[in-house]
Parts: C-alpha cells; sequence; structure tokens
C-alpha cells in the first residue's frame, strides 16, 4: 500500500491538478433561466487513454472521484466538495507533494475549507472575507499552474467582496 500511495503522489505531482474555479450556472430548466454563481474545488488527474487503468486503481485506492475518457485522454477527478475535504486533502496532508505542486496544494486546501464551511449557503450569505480570501488563492494559484486560463467570471467573484 505504501508503494501505491507513493506512486498516487508522484503521478500527482507529474500530471495532477488541484483546480479552483468560480463559475457562471445558469438553469435553463428553470422558468426565466435563473444565474447562479459558485465557487468550486475539485481535483483532476489526466493520462493519456492508454493508461486509464492507472487512474482506475488511484479510484479504487482513493475511493472516491470518477474515470472518464475524452479526445486521446482519461480523466480522473473528484469534484464532490465533501470527499475533497474528507478524502483529498487528508491524503495530500499525509503523503507529501514536492515544489509547485505542494505549494499548490496548501493554497488549494484554504479554498477547499472555506467553500466547505460555507456548503449549503448562498454565496450572497457568505462572509466577505471568505470571498475575498478565494479571489486570493485563485490569483495566487495561478503562478503554480502549468497553463493558467483566464478566469472568465472572476470580475463577479471581486464584485462580491466590495462592500454594498
Amino acid at each position: 500500500m505504501e508503494k501505491e500511495k507513493f506512486n498516487i503522489t508522484n503521478l500527482v505531482n507529474n500530471d495532477g491538478c488541484f483546480d479552483l474555479q468560480f463559475r457562471k450556472d445558469i438553469r435553463r430548466e428553470r422558468t426565466n433561466s435563473p444565474t447562479y454563481y459558485r465557487w468550486k474545488a475539485q481535483f483532476v488527474v489526466t493520462v493519456p487513454k492508454e493508461n486509464v487503468k492507472v487512474l482506475e486503481r488511484v479510484k479504487k485506492i482513493i475511493g472516491c472521484g470518477s474515470v472518464s475518457i475524452t479526445r486521446g485522454q482519461a480523466r480522473f477527478s473528484v469534484q464532490n466538495v465533501n470527499d475533497i475535504s474528507e478524502v483529498i486533502v487528508p491524503f495530500f496532508r499525509k503523503n507529501k507533494l514536492i515544489d509547485k505542486k505542494k505549494k499548490d496544494f496548501a493554497l488549494w486546501q484554504k479554498a477547499v475549507d472555506i467553500i466547505y464551511n460555507n456548503k449549503g449557503k448562498h454565496i450572497v450569505a457568505w462572509k466577505k472575507n471568505d470571498l475575498l480570501s478565494l479571489v486570493q488563492i485563485h490569483e495566487s494559484v495561478a503562478k503554480y499552474k502549468h497553463k493558467p486560463r483566464q478566469a472568465k467570471w472572476i470580475g463577479m467573484a471581486k464584485s462580491m467582496t466590495q462592500s454594498a
């Protein structure tokens, strides 16, 4: 088992991603298609589709998440905030990452704690400090990403931190 944990940590150091997003979701099936904004954390590992068995093994060892194949790439992801907070974060606190991935994880786990502690609350009911912290964490983690993407809705997230 220790060897497997080492391999997962090694795999994540090379091919893993601790993702933090501010998302805009539109509920088109509802009257007037209401728009919702939310913070979302996810843990992702991607490999070429030929290596899908590696990700299935990771899923079995970790005990949560899902494996999918899209456009030649196999993807393991954990998106449930309970699983992230109760399984993924403790796993990587115990099984240390290195270099940039270690710093990325340290920031991401702070974001996960904020999201987890606010789950079930509408985003406008969150403390302004929590929202501000997430914006700052989101900006800070960009330097640890291989290909950071422009955050689409971060302006809206920032506006939520302003005093009314």
